[in-house]
Protein backbone atom coordinates (compact mmCIF):
# COMPACT_ATOMS: atom_id res chain seq x y z
CA UNK A 1 0.00 0.00 0.00
CA UNK A 2 1.10 3.82 -0.89
CA UNK A 3 1.07 6.16 1.67
CA UNK A 4 1.54 9.89 0.52
CA UNK A 5 1.42 13.06 2.71
CA UNK A 6 0.28 16.11 0.78
CA UNK A 7 2.98 18.13 -0.22
CA UNK A 8 0.62 20.99 0.08
CA UNK A 9 -0.33 20.64 3.67
CA UNK A 10 0.55 21.89 6.37
CA UNK A 11 1.09 25.40 8.24
CA UNK A 12 0.96 28.31 6.15
CA UNK A 13 3.64 31.17 6.02
CA UNK A 14 1.84 33.15 8.53
CA UNK A 15 1.48 30.36 11.48
CA UNK A 16 5.05 29.04 10.26
CA UNK A 17 6.31 32.75 11.64
CA UNK A 18 4.60 32.62 14.32
CA UNK A 19 5.43 29.10 15.45
CA UNK A 20 9.54 30.26 14.67
CA UNK A 21 8.88 33.30 16.85
CA UNK A 22 7.68 31.06 20.11
CA UNK A 23 10.07 28.63 19.90
CA UNK A 24 12.81 30.93 19.98
CA UNK A 25 11.34 33.19 22.89
CA UNK A 26 10.34 30.09 24.75
CA UNK A 27 13.95 29.89 25.33
CA UNK A 28 14.62 33.41 26.85
CA UNK A 29 14.22 33.46 30.65
CA UNK A 30 11.35 35.02 31.27
CA UNK A 31 9.54 32.75 28.29
CA UNK A 32 6.87 33.58 26.01
CA UNK A 33 2.83 34.44 26.65
CA UNK A 34 0.94 33.99 24.13
CA UNK A 35 -2.50 35.71 23.44
CA UNK A 36 -5.13 33.14 22.54
CA UNK A 37 -4.36 29.75 20.94
CA UNK A 38 -1.21 30.42 18.71
CA UNK A 39 -2.45 28.09 16.47
CA UNK A 40 -5.94 26.16 15.93
CA UNK A 41 -3.86 22.75 16.63
CA UNK A 42 -4.23 21.29 20.27
CA UNK A 43 -1.45 18.61 19.56
CA UNK A 44 0.79 21.87 18.62
CA UNK A 45 0.07 24.13 21.28
CA UNK A 46 1.18 21.37 23.84
CA UNK A 47 4.00 20.98 22.11
CA UNK A 48 5.01 24.41 22.17
CA UNK A 49 3.75 24.74 26.06
CA UNK A 50 6.42 22.20 27.08
CA UNK A 51 8.94 24.23 25.87
CA UNK A 52 7.92 27.44 27.62
CA UNK A 53 5.23 29.25 25.94
CA UNK A 54 2.34 30.53 27.86
CA UNK A 55 -0.60 31.08 26.53
CA UNK A 56 -3.02 33.83 28.05
CA UNK A 57 -6.47 35.78 27.09
CA UNK A 58 -7.48 39.37 27.00
CA UNK A 59 -8.03 39.41 31.17
CA UNK A 60 -4.30 38.17 31.59
CA UNK A 61 -3.14 41.08 29.85
CA UNK A 62 -2.84 43.93 33.07
CA UNK A 63 -1.42 41.11 34.96
CA UNK A 64 1.73 40.32 32.81
CA UNK A 65 3.67 44.05 33.01
CA UNK A 66 7.37 44.24 31.23
CA UNK A 67 6.61 40.74 30.00
CA UNK A 68 6.26 40.16 26.52
CA UNK A 69 3.33 39.35 25.15
CA UNK A 70 3.36 37.46 21.29
CA UNK A 71 0.18 37.88 19.13
CA UNK A 72 -0.81 35.34 16.76
CA UNK A 73 -0.93 35.14 13.42
CA UNK A 74 -4.93 35.50 13.32
CA UNK A 75 -3.95 39.40 14.03
CA UNK A 76 -5.75 41.56 16.99
CA UNK A 77 -7.83 44.62 17.37
CA UNK A 78 -6.25 47.94 18.05
CA UNK A 79 -8.15 47.82 21.49
CA UNK A 80 -5.08 45.05 22.69
CA UNK A 81 -2.23 47.01 21.41
CA UNK A 82 -3.57 50.27 23.29
CA UNK A 83 -4.25 47.87 26.14
CA UNK A 84 -0.82 46.52 26.18
CA UNK A 85 0.97 49.69 25.65
CA UNK A 86 -0.88 50.73 29.01
CA UNK A 87 0.37 47.70 31.14
CA UNK A 88 3.74 47.76 29.98
CA UNK A 89 3.54 44.48 27.87
CA UNK A 90 5.96 44.26 24.99
CA UNK A 91 4.01 43.30 21.98
CA UNK A 92 5.66 40.43 19.39
CA UNK A 93 3.89 40.86 16.49
CA UNK A 94 3.50 37.72 14.67
CA UNK A 95 0.51 38.44 12.61
CA UNK A 96 0.02 37.11 9.18
CA UNK A 97 1.38 39.83 6.52
CA UNK A 98 -1.99 38.81 4.85
CA UNK A 99 -4.02 39.73 7.08
CA UNK A 100 -2.02 42.60 8.27
CA UNK A 101 -2.94 44.45 4.50
CA UNK A 102 -6.57 43.21 5.16
CA UNK A 103 -6.85 45.02 8.69
CA UNK A 104 -4.89 48.08 6.54
CA UNK A 105 -7.84 48.05 3.75
CA UNK A 106 -10.55 47.80 6.11
CA UNK A 107 -9.15 50.95 8.41
CA UNK A 108 -8.87 52.72 5.43
CA UNK A 109 -12.22 52.26 4.01
CA UNK A 110 -13.74 52.86 7.54
CA UNK A 111 -12.15 56.12 8.39
CA UNK A 112 -12.96 57.46 4.19
CA UNK A 113 -16.13 57.33 5.97
CA UNK A 114 -17.43 55.83 9.22
CA UNK A 115 -20.72 55.30 7.74
CA UNK A 116 -19.66 53.11 4.85
CA UNK A 117 -21.56 49.77 5.04
CA UNK A 118 -18.44 47.37 5.59
CA UNK A 119 -19.39 43.42 5.18
CA UNK A 120 -16.66 40.86 6.51
CA UNK A 121 -17.44 37.31 5.31
CA UNK A 122 -16.12 35.01 7.88
CA UNK A 123 -16.59 32.96 11.25
CA UNK A 124 -18.08 35.26 13.76
CA UNK A 125 -15.92 35.28 17.06
CA UNK A 126 -13.19 34.22 15.06
CA UNK A 127 -10.03 35.74 16.34
CA UNK A 128 -9.07 37.30 12.66
CA UNK A 129 -12.63 38.23 12.65
CA UNK A 130 -11.91 40.50 15.85
CA UNK A 131 -9.46 41.85 14.33
CA UNK A 132 -11.06 42.90 11.18
CA UNK A 133 -14.17 44.28 13.41
CA UNK A 134 -11.75 46.36 15.14
CA UNK A 135 -10.41 48.11 12.41
CA UNK A 136 -14.12 49.90 12.25
CA UNK A 137 -15.18 50.22 16.36
CA UNK A 138 -16.77 47.57 15.93
CA UNK A 139 -19.50 48.53 13.19
CA UNK A 140 -18.51 45.92 10.44
CA UNK A 141 -21.56 43.73 9.86
CA UNK A 142 -20.47 39.72 10.03
CA UNK A 143 -21.89 37.23 7.67
CA UNK A 144 -21.34 33.62 7.69
CA UNK A 145 -22.95 32.58 4.87
CA UNK A 146 -25.03 33.28 1.78
CA UNK A 147 -28.40 33.36 3.64
CA UNK A 148 -26.95 35.80 5.84
CA UNK A 149 -26.15 38.32 3.12
CA UNK A 150 -30.00 38.91 3.08
CA UNK A 151 -28.99 41.63 6.12
CA UNK A 152 -27.05 43.61 3.60
CA UNK A 153 -28.59 46.97 2.68
CA UNK A 154 -28.30 46.94 -0.60
CA UNK A 155 -29.63 50.59 -0.49
CA UNK A 156 -26.56 51.70 0.98
CA UNK A 157 -22.64 51.08 -0.78
CA UNK A 158 -21.50 47.79 0.21
CA UNK A 159 -17.78 47.14 1.05
CA UNK A 160 -17.46 43.47 1.10
CA UNK A 161 -14.21 41.52 2.28
CA UNK A 162 -13.39 38.01 3.24
CA UNK A 163 -11.52 36.61 6.94
CA UNK A 164 -8.48 34.71 4.99
CA UNK A 165 -8.79 31.53 5.27
CA UNK A 166 -12.95 31.44 4.15
CA UNK A 167 -14.51 29.46 1.67
CA UNK A 168 -13.53 30.73 -1.69
CA UNK A 169 -16.73 29.22 -3.64
CA UNK A 170 -19.35 30.68 -1.07
CA UNK A 171 -17.85 33.90 -1.13
CA UNK A 172 -18.01 34.03 -4.57
CA UNK A 173 -21.73 33.34 -4.49
CA UNK A 174 -22.24 36.08 -1.90
CA UNK A 175 -20.16 38.28 -4.64
CA UNK A 176 -22.96 37.23 -7.31
CA UNK A 177 -25.94 37.31 -5.29
CA UNK A 178 -25.45 40.77 -4.36
CA UNK A 179 -24.73 42.00 -7.63
CA UNK A 180 -27.83 40.45 -9.06
CA UNK A 181 -30.02 41.74 -6.29
CA UNK A 182 -28.43 45.41 -7.20
CA UNK A 183 -29.00 44.87 -11.05
CA UNK A 184 -32.70 44.02 -10.79
CA UNK A 185 -33.36 46.58 -7.90
CA UNK A 186 -31.17 49.52 -10.07
CA UNK A 187 -30.10 47.91 -12.90
CA UNK A 188 -26.37 48.57 -11.65
CA UNK A 189 -24.01 47.35 -9.56
CA UNK A 190 -22.50 50.54 -8.40
CA UNK A 191 -23.25 50.30 -4.87
CA UNK A 192 -21.77 46.67 -4.58
CA UNK A 193 -17.66 46.73 -4.14
CA UNK A 194 -15.87 43.12 -3.85
CA UNK A 195 -12.54 42.80 -2.18
CA UNK A 196 -10.30 39.87 -3.08
CA UNK A 197 -8.76 38.69 0.46
CA UNK A 198 -8.90 35.39 0.62
CA UNK A 199 -5.45 34.29 1.11
CA UNK A 200 -3.69 32.75 -1.91
CA UNK A 201 -2.26 29.99 -0.25
CA UNK A 202 -5.81 29.12 0.72
CA UNK A 203 -7.39 29.36 -2.34
CA UNK A 204 -5.28 27.62 -4.09
CA UNK A 205 -5.22 24.74 -1.95
CA UNK A 206 -9.30 23.80 -2.36
CA UNK A 207 -8.11 22.67 -6.45
CA UNK A 208 -5.19 20.78 -5.34
CA UNK A 209 -6.31 19.35 -2.55
CA UNK A 210 -9.33 17.94 -4.77
CA UNK A 211 -7.18 16.48 -7.01
CA UNK A 212 -5.49 15.14 -3.81
CA UNK A 213 -8.47 13.30 -2.63
CA UNK A 214 -9.75 12.07 -5.75
CA UNK A 215 -6.34 10.02 -6.63
CA UNK A 216 -6.51 8.14 -3.51
CA UNK A 217 -8.91 5.75 -2.50
CA UNK A 218 -9.07 6.30 1.39
CA UNK A 219 -8.04 9.77 3.03
CA UNK A 220 -6.90 10.42 6.22
CA UNK A 221 -7.10 14.24 6.89
CA UNK A 222 -5.56 15.67 9.85
CA UNK A 223 -6.71 18.60 11.57
CA UNK A 224 -8.61 19.95 15.17
CA UNK A 225 -12.61 20.20 15.43
CA UNK A 226 -11.92 24.40 16.14
CA UNK A 227 -9.94 24.91 13.02
CA UNK A 228 -12.36 27.04 10.39
CA UNK A 229 -9.98 25.96 8.08
CA UNK A 230 -9.85 22.65 8.55
CA UNK A 231 -13.17 22.12 8.79
CA UNK A 232 -13.16 23.55 5.68
CA UNK A 233 -10.71 21.49 3.52
CA UNK A 234 -12.69 18.04 5.06
CA UNK A 235 -15.63 19.46 3.44
CA UNK A 236 -13.50 19.85 0.27
CA UNK A 237 -12.07 16.11 0.72
CA UNK A 238 -15.26 14.59 1.12
CA UNK A 239 -16.59 16.15 -1.31
CA UNK A 240 -13.83 14.80 -3.58
CA UNK A 241 -13.38 11.64 -1.97
CA UNK A 242 -16.57 9.92 0.30
CA UNK A 243 -13.89 7.66 1.80
CA UNK A 244 -12.41 10.85 3.95
CA UNK A 245 -11.72 10.82 7.66
CA UNK A 246 -11.41 13.71 9.97
CA UNK A 247 -8.78 12.56 12.47
CA UNK A 248 -7.01 14.83 15.34
CA UNK A 249 -4.31 12.22 16.62
CA UNK A 250 -3.43 8.96 15.16
CA UNK A 251 -4.90 7.02 18.23
CA UNK A 252 -8.42 7.75 16.55
CA UNK A 253 -7.34 5.41 13.20
CA UNK A 254 -9.56 2.03 12.71
CA UNK A 255 -7.87 -0.61 11.13
CA UNK A 256 -11.18 -1.56 9.08
CA UNK A 257 -10.67 1.87 6.55
CA UNK A 258 -7.52 0.20 5.15
CA UNK A 259 -9.40 -2.90 4.08
CA UNK A 260 -8.73 -3.34 0.27
CA UNK A 261 -7.11 0.22 0.02
CA UNK A 262 -3.99 0.62 -2.18
CA UNK A 263 -3.12 4.08 -1.55
CA UNK A 264 -3.99 6.44 0.87
CA UNK A 265 -3.27 10.18 1.36
CA UNK A 266 -2.67 12.13 4.48
CA UNK A 267 -3.73 16.12 4.27
CA UNK A 268 -4.24 18.76 6.90
CA UNK A 269 -5.20 22.28 7.63
CA UNK A 270 -2.71 25.34 7.37
CA UNK A 271 -2.91 24.82 10.72
CA UNK A 272 -1.64 21.20 11.18
CA UNK A 273 1.90 20.28 12.21
CA UNK A 274 3.52 18.32 9.53
CA UNK A 275 5.15 16.03 12.54
CA UNK A 276 1.37 15.35 13.42
CA UNK A 277 0.73 14.03 9.77
CA UNK A 278 4.46 12.06 9.84
CA UNK A 279 3.36 10.47 13.00
CA UNK A 280 -0.10 9.29 11.14
CA UNK A 281 1.55 8.28 8.45
CA UNK A 282 3.72 5.84 10.99
CA UNK A 283 0.55 4.61 12.54
CA UNK A 284 -1.10 4.10 9.01
CA UNK A 285 1.60 2.26 8.30
CA UNK A 286 0.95 -0.53 11.00
CA UNK A 287 -2.66 -0.97 10.39
CA UNK A 288 -2.28 -1.62 6.56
Amino acid sequence: MKIEIDKYAGFCFGVTKAIQNAENLSKEAQGIYCLGQIVHNAKEEDRLKKLGMITINHSNIKEISNKKMLIRAHGEPPATYKLAKSNNVEIIDATCPVVLNLQKKIKEKYNENPNNQIVIFGKKGHAEVNGLVGQTNGKALVISNIKEANNIDINKPVFLFSQTTSNYQEYCRIETYLKEKSISTYGNIDNITVFQTICPSVKNRIPRLREFCQNKELILFVSDYNSSNGNMLFEVCKNANSQSYFVTSPDELEKKWFKNKTSVGISGATSTPLWLMEQVKKKANTLV
